[in-house]
């Protein structure tokens, strides 16, 4: 792949993570911003303590939103297109818009669900400042260790591929990613962090939305960057007027 191909993919990668960016606003605006008011609620009615605040929770529901999803777009789409450029053609006989779905459903489980489900997110109120370093470092290095495993899981399938068969290598593959997920869940130590009284019901949204944000950033962005490679990559013939056909120009 030329370095200008990597370029133009670079681009249509961060534009893509753009658009996702939007999708995902509008999911978070929608889905999550309600809960956080409530959690705040709860938060303020038990708290005996007044914080000055800085920044108003309207700009903070609207401007500030916005800017971090979609800043947050533009860069998780530029890097997932570098890893693009890497992969096609290389995790198997896959067309630009099939690698591109593969690896945004891979890396969405690799790094938002599987720390998810071990360390799912809290909306405001859940937590102790006190161990909000300890909790970040966990979560990183669940997601460090998901995502290793899974490139790790990857190059095993293919190594077992001549052998086994595509798909007994894949199942093989991915049984011992599950395993040694497991043994992660087990041996890392659990948050429980849930104050008493905390309604089930409104932290159940919360996780579920803020899975959905993520769910529907990758996908979306899985679907677009595959349609603007495949352009890229497989430009339709141009038909002149006398009826001649002619090779799209790069």
């Amino acid at each position: 792949m030329s370095s200008a191909t990597v370029r133009n993919l670079l681009v249509r990668g961060m534009l893509a993570g753009l658009a996702a960016g939007v999708l995902a606003l509008v999911v978070a605006y929608v889905l999550g911003e309600p809960n956080v008011d409530k959690a705040i609620s709860f938060e303020e009615a038990h708290s005996h303590e007044h914080e000055m605040v800085v920044v108003s929770r309207s700009l903070q529901s609207t401007a500030g939103l916005a800017t971090g999803v979609l800043v947050y777009g533009v860069a998780f789409g530029g890097v997932a297109a570098l890893a693009y450029c890497f992969a096609l053609g290389r995790v198997g006989r896959f067309g630009p818009r099939a690698t591109a779905l593969l690896l945004s459903g891979c890396a969405l489980l690799a790094v938002y669900v599987v720390p998810f489900l071990k360390y799912p997110a809290n909306p405001p109120s859940v937590g102790s400042p006190d161990t909000i370093g300890k909790r970040t470092t966990l979560y990183f290095l669940m997601m460090l260790l998901s995502v290793l495993l899974a490139v790790a899981a990857t190059i095993l399938g293919k190594r077992l591929a001549p052998s086994l068969g595509t798909w007994w290598a894949t199942v093989v593959a991915v049984a011992g990613f599950a395993v040694v997920i497991g043994l992660a869940y087990q041996f890392l130590p659990a948050v429980n962090e849930v104050p008493t009284g905390f309604p089930a019901t409104l932290l159940w949204r919360f996780r579920l939305s803020a899975l959905a944000i993520q769910t529907v950033l990758w996908s979306g962005f899985g679907l677009l960057f595959g349609e603007l490679a495949d352009r890229l990559l497989n430009p339709k013939p141009v038909s002149t007027r006398s009826g001649r056909t002619v090779p799209a120009a790069d």
